[in-house]
């Protein structure tokens, strides 16, 4: 690989991990909202959807929960880390049952075994 060709991959690089630092900044900041609404901090997982996307489910002090999605686990990971969130190997025992779900889950739930 010539100089100048080595030169332009570090460049493009850098500006690829400038745009997931500013994809993982903006994504912490939609998580700290989340969880100054449902009781100060949060606590999650980072689940992989698919080969172009990763989740972060993320569970308030109050029970609430939401997600974010990350374009790569890198992201997710850093965006979490960015948030503070106290991160689960999987979303299973304490974290799950801690989870309050509302009228509108269960109605979807429902929805989904009756066809709807």
């Amino acid at each position: 690989m010539s100089s100048a060709e080595t030169a332009t991959t570090a460049a493009s690089d850098t500006r690829a991990q400038r745009r997931d630092q500013r994809r993982a900044e903006r994504i912490a900041k939609n998580i700290r909202s989340f969880a100054e609404q449902h009781g100060g901090s949060v606590e999650g997982v980072v689940e992989n959807v698919s080969g172009i996307a990763t989740r972060i489910v993320l569970v308030g002090t109050d029970g609430s929960w939401g997600d974010q999605v990350a374009p790569t686990r890198a992201v997710g990971l850093r965006a979490a880390e960015l948030a503070g969130v106290k991160l689960h190997e999987d979303f299973e025992g304490e974290l799950a049952l801690r989870v309050r779900t509302g009228a509108y889950e269960w109605k979807r739930m429902a929805g989904s075994q009756l066809g709807g």
